[in-house]
């Protein structure tokens, strides 16, 4: 109950954001390769800074 006020720390957005590219990603791979390719550019992008996080 006192957790729906709980603010995400930056890891957490920074997941939610990389899980949401990676399926923007996926769905972009079947219509459009070149928007695809960019989505997993930027979720490469976010990965990096998790891993900066994690250090």
């Amino acid at each position: 109950m006192f957790g729906l006020f709980k603010k995400k720390t930056e890891k957490e957005k920074l997941n939610d954001q990389y899980q949401k590219l990676l399926k923007e990603y996926h769905r972009l791979s079947t219509v459009d390769r070149t928007k695809a390719d960019q989505k997993m550019a930027e979720a490469e992008e976010v990965a990096k800074k998790i891993d900066t996080l994690n250090k």
